[in-house]
């Protein structure tokens, strides 16, 4: 058996796969994020450890595994977050996590020492706040007995790997995604930490992402239940790890899209693909010599979360199911209301960390529906830009599988499909890609799996949704409408920064 863990935003769902890696169960033990003013996001690394080892116990004792059975354990986690660690890998202070964005500051020189074309070129990333290098320079520089204290940095399902073995080190595809990274040569970048004032010692060792790291210590099987023993696997990023859930390992299996608290259209490549306006970034696979185009929004299911939550219906239930349903028959840019899904500020295709989130057109009769209906349009809308972007790259985007929690509907689907032009496939790995790919991952690194290609057969489609081609040019004049209105408040977002 395989146990993997998809360490993610609002929790940590461990998942038990057979030696086939299909998925057999799974559960989610969920945890806390702090989100304060001027951009601040921060979790409790311990929560992550505790959250780990009380789905571990639970996933062996509700299905009833032996310990014993278990032969490798895997790991995918949330990226770009920073975990600052004393000598003893203590946590020194709270974790920065992907969503924080206070680091502009330190962003901006980073950015002045090298050149934002220079970084592109070297990390296949912007310089921006949200990454992992301009975080650690902003704890330096506000907090600096935090940083005094500073032995390590790592991401967050390093710290889960090194409670459970005593070891700590990072993957490519994690590393690639720290603006700290030089993706040519396949290295931390001394260029980009000098720029940024930091030593390269603080980093971990990058390993390959199937490599077996170490094996569960006896202090860590207490805590999860495993047997002592039991090797595990380095693992990735959960965004190279859910392209592998979703059977994207090869650049002929077509670009997918994740929808969940951020959301990203992706594709696998043998390159990088630098896109010359810079909207979309490359991470190193973690299948060896691949690569992953992706283009991220910081919040595409955060921003249905956030509307349900704000109009009361909940994350779950009737009245969250009878919101969406209601929006299907409703009308947004058909009546000149618009979102822009710029909840947490924006990567993709902006690199906008002060931007905000807007409703535009608001008219007295506009209710629930109409609003969850342009939230729907508003991420689908900014990730067409996205889409967009991939093709004037070079890029063929003929059909989309769709992944994540908010795959599970069919209202949202069927608007991708007309707002994109392409027919959007529903995959049953919709809430457990990261969980299969972190599976798929550990098995093929501990050899109980043969390759990568397996992934492919390990879900299937139960849906697609085809665009309706009027629809779909109706809503192409609509996405210029949704990009002017967010070029008219880039101003203005800037104006009410500097206000504060």
């Amino acid at each position: 058996m395989i146990i993997a863990h998809d360490l993610g935003t609002t929790g940590d769902k461990a998942s038990l796969h057979d030696e086939r890696g299909r998925l057999v169960a799974a559960v989610t033990v969920a945890y806390d994020t702090h989100y304060g003013p001027g951009g601040e996001a921060e979790q409790d690394p311990h929560d992550w450890w505790r959250a780990a080892g009380e789905a571990t116990r639970r996933l062996l004792a509700e299905t009833g595994t032996d310990p014993a059975a278990v032969r490798v354990v895997g790991m995918s986690g949330q990226m770009m977050g920073a975990v600052l660690l004393d000598a003893a890998y203590e946590p020194v202070r709270p974790a920065l996590i992907w969503a924080d964005t206070r680091s502009g500051a330190q962003c901006e020189r980073v950015a002045a020492a090298v050149g934002d074309d220079r970084a592109y070129t070297l990390t296949g990333h912007r310089l921006n706040p949200t990454y992992s290098l301009h975080k650690v320079a902003w704890v330096r520089e506000h907090e600096p007995e935090a940083f005094a204290r500073t032995a390590h940095v790592c991401l967050a399902k390093d710290f889960v790997v090194h409670r459970l073995t005593g070891r700590l080190v990072t993957d490519p595809s994690d590393a690639s995604g720290t603006n700290a990274y030089d993706q040519a040569a396949g290295t931390w970048s001394g260029e980009l930490l000098a720029a940024a004032g930091l030593d390269p010692a603080l980093l971990p060792e990058i390993v390959p992402s199937t490599s077996v790291v170490g094996t569960v210590t006896a202090a860590a099987a207490e805590v999860t239940g495993l047997r002592p023993g039991t090797p595990v696997v380095a693992g990735g990023g959960d965004g190279p790890i859910a392209a592998v859930g979703a059977g994207v390992v090869d650049p002929a299996d077509g670009a997918y899209v994740y929808l969940g608290s951020s959301s990203w259209i992706s594709l696998a490549s043998e390159t990088p693909l630098l896109d010359p306006g810079k909207r979309t970034m490359t991470f190193d696979h973690v299948v060896p010599g691949r690569y992953v185009p992706t283009a991220t929004m910081q919040a595409g299911g955060g921003s249905l979360a956030w509307i349900s939550e704000v109009l009361r219906a909940g994350a779950d239930g009737e009245r969250f199911r009878a919101l969406v349903a209601d929006a299907d028959t409703a009308e947004a840019s058909g009546e000149g209301l618009y979102f822009l899904p710029h909840l947490l500020g924006e990567r993709s295709p902006y690199w906008n960390p002060d931007v905000r989130g807007a409703f535009i057109g608001i008219s007295r009769h506009h209710g629930p529906a109409h609003l969850t209906r342009a939230v729907l349009e508003g991420v689908a809308f900014n990730l067409y830009t996205c889409l967009l972007a991939f093709r004037e790259a070079g890029a063929s985007v003929e059909s989309v599988d769709a992944i994540g929690g908010g795959a599970a509907g069919d209202v949202w689907l069927s608007i991708l499909a007309d707002v994109w032009g392409v027919p959007v496939r529903r995959r049953t790995v919709a809430e457990e890609a990261n969980s299969l790919g972190a599976a798929v991952t550990a098995g093929v690194g501990a050899g109980v799996l043969d390759s990568f290609a397996v992934a492919g057969t390990l879900s299937q489609v139960t849906a697609e949704f085809q665009p309706d081609p009027g629809r779909h040019e109706v809503y192409v004049r609509r996405h210029a409408v949704f990009r002017d209105g967010y070029d008219r408040l880039e101003t203005w977002h800037r104006g009410a920064k500097a206000a504060r």
